[in-house]
C-alpha cells in the first residue's frame, strides 16, 4: 500500500514527444520526479559493473576514448536489431528496478505528495515499472510527423535513422489509448503549460487511489 499522503503517478511517451519537456514542468510545479533515463545514465558510468557487462555483451567497441559508453553506437547497434535490444533491456532494467524503488520508498517515508515514474518504456513494461506501485499513466504524445522533426533537428539524424527509433518503440497512439491521463504535446509550449498545470492540480488535490504493481 501507498503511503497515505503520497501519490504516485507513471509518465510516458516516444521519442521527440517531449516527455522531458513535461518532466521538467512537473518538477518545476513539486513534484518529486524519479527518472529512469537518469538512472542509467548513472549506473554506467566509467568502470560500472554494468558497463562492464554490456561491454562483455556487446564488444569493446561501446566504449569512447576516454572508457565511457558512446551512446550513439550503441543506440546504432540495439535499433537495428531487436534480438539486441532485447539483451541489453535484460541487462539494464534489472538494476535500474531496484533503483527506482529504492528512491521510491525513500520518497514516501518522506511523504513526498507527487512522486512522478518518468519511464519511456512504462507501458511495455520494461524497467522494471511494472513492479512498481502507480495510480494512473501519463502519456506525452505528438503526432509522429511532429516526433520526427523534432528528433532530426535534435539529434542530426536522417529520416531513417529517426523513424527506426521511432517505431522500435510502442506507437503513442496505443499508448494513448492506454493512458489515464494525455498531455497532447502537439502544439505551443504555453498550451503544454497549461495542460500540465491543470493536471497537476488536479493530482495533488486527489487522495491516492488504488495501483497497478
Amino acid at each position: 500500500m501507498l503511503a497515505a499522503m503520497t501519490r504516485v503517478v507513471g509518465l510516458t511517451g516516444g521519442i521527440g514527444s517531449g516527455k522531458s519537456s513535461v518532466a521538467s514542468l512537473l518538477r518545476a510545479l513539486g513534484a518529486l520526479l524519479i527518472d529512469a533515463d537518469a538512472i542509467v545514465h548513472e549506473l554506467q558510468g566509467p568502470g560500472s559493473p554494468l558497463l562492464g557487462e554490456m561491454v562483455r555483451e556487446f564488444g569493446p567497441g561501446i566504449l569512447d576514448a576516454n572508457g565511457a559508453l558512446a551512446r550513439e553506437t550503441l543506440g546504432q547497434i540495439v535499433f537495428a536489431d531487436a534480438e539486441k535490444r532485447a539483451r541489453l533491456g535484460a541487462i539494464v532494467h534489472p538494476r535500474v528496478a531496484v533503483e527506482m524503488a529504492r528512491r521510491l520508498e525513500a520518497a514516501r517515508a518522506r511523504g513526498v505528495p507527487l512522486v512522478v515514474l518518468d519511464v519511456p518504456l512504462l507501458l511495455e513494461g520494461r524497467a522494471g515499472a511494472s513492479g512498481l506501485p502507480y495510480e494512473a499513466v501519463i502519456v506525452v504524445w505528438a503526432p509522429e510527423s511532429v516526433q520526427l522533426e523534432r528528433q532530426m533537428r535534435r539529434d542530426g539524424r536522417d529520416r531513417d535513422q529517426c523513424l527506426r527509433r521511432i517505431r522500435a518503440q510502442m506507437p503513442l497512439d496505443e499508448k494513448r489509448r492506454l493512458a489515464d491521463h494525455v498531455i497532447d504535446n502537439s502544439g505551443s509550449l504555453e498550451d503544454t503549460e497549461r495542460q500540465v498545470r491543470a493536471l497537476y492540480r488536479q493530482l495533488v488535490a486527489e487522495a491516492p487511489a488504488e495501483v497497478h504493481a
